[in-house]
């Protein structure tokens, strides 16, 4: 039988589960395809070759989250084993 301190720690890790999903997916929505997303909202330059800052640090944060929410479904499993 569970004990009072997992369950608070599932419930816990429940909701940032849901606030790190929530947050990939606003994430990638905002990822530019050619001219949509940031680079279509014009941050970026079109004389520029290569990626603008806003879109380098938006690929890094999605990295972030997107690894953040790899490790939390981990253990969320190892939570509900």
């Amino acid at each position: 039988m569970r004990g009072y301190p997992d369950v608070v720690q599932l419930a816990i890790d429940s909701v940032i589960h849901v606030i790190l999903c929530f947050s990939l997916v606003v994430l990638v929505l905002m990822h530019s395809g050619r001219d949509t997303g940031l680079g279509g909202m014009g941050f970026t330059p079109a004389s520029q070759g290569g990626t603008h800052i806003v879109e380098r640090n938006l690929t890094r944060l999605t990295v972030v989250i997107g690894l953040l929410f790899f490790i939390n479904s981990i253990i969320l499993f190892h939570l509900l084993k």
